[in-house]
C-alpha cells in the first residue's frame, strides 16, 4: 500500500505497535484489488461508497477513488449514484431523531413557560 500511494499515515502508529496485525489487515484489504473476483470499476465504486459513508467520511480516500474510477472508465453518473446510495446510511438519523423531535416538540409546546 505504501508503494501504491494508498497508505494512510495515521496507520504508522498501528504498524509500530503491532506490525504483524497491520500486515495481515493490509493484506486482507488488498484482496479485492488483487483477486480479480470483482472488476476494478466495481472495487473503486465500493471504495467510494465506504469512504463517503457517514460512518467513515474519509475525504482523501473519496478523492483518490473517484479519480481512479474516472481514470478506468467509470462515468460521473455512476459515481453519483454510488454517492446517493452511500448517503442512505445516514437516513437512520431521521428515523431515530424525527419521532423524538416531534415528541419533545409536542411536550415542550404543552409546558406552561411561566
Amino acid at each position: 500500500m505504501k508503494e501504491a500511494g494508498t497508505w494512510n499515515p495515521l496507520w504508522n502508529g498501528l504498524e509500530e505497535l503491532d506490525p504483524e496485525w497491520a500486515e495481515q489487515y493490509m493484506t486482507a484489504t488488498m484482496q479485492p484489488y488483487e483477486s480479480g473476483v470483482l472488476s476494478p470499476q466495481v472495487v473503486q465504486m465500493l471504495c467510494i461508497a465506504i469512504d463517503a459513508a457517514c460512518t467513515h467520511l474519509y475525504e482523501p480516500g473519496v478523492r483518490r477513488h473517484i479519480r481512479t474510477a474516472l481514470d478506468i472508465g467509470v462515468t460521473t453518473q455512476e459515481i453519483l449514484e454510488v454517492l446517493k446510495i452511500a448517503t442512505t446510511v445516514g437516513i437512520h438519523a431521521f428515523n431515530v431523531g424525527l419521532p423524538i423531535l416531534r415528541e419533545e416538540s409536542g411536550a415542550a409546546s404543552s409546558v406552561d413557560p411561566s
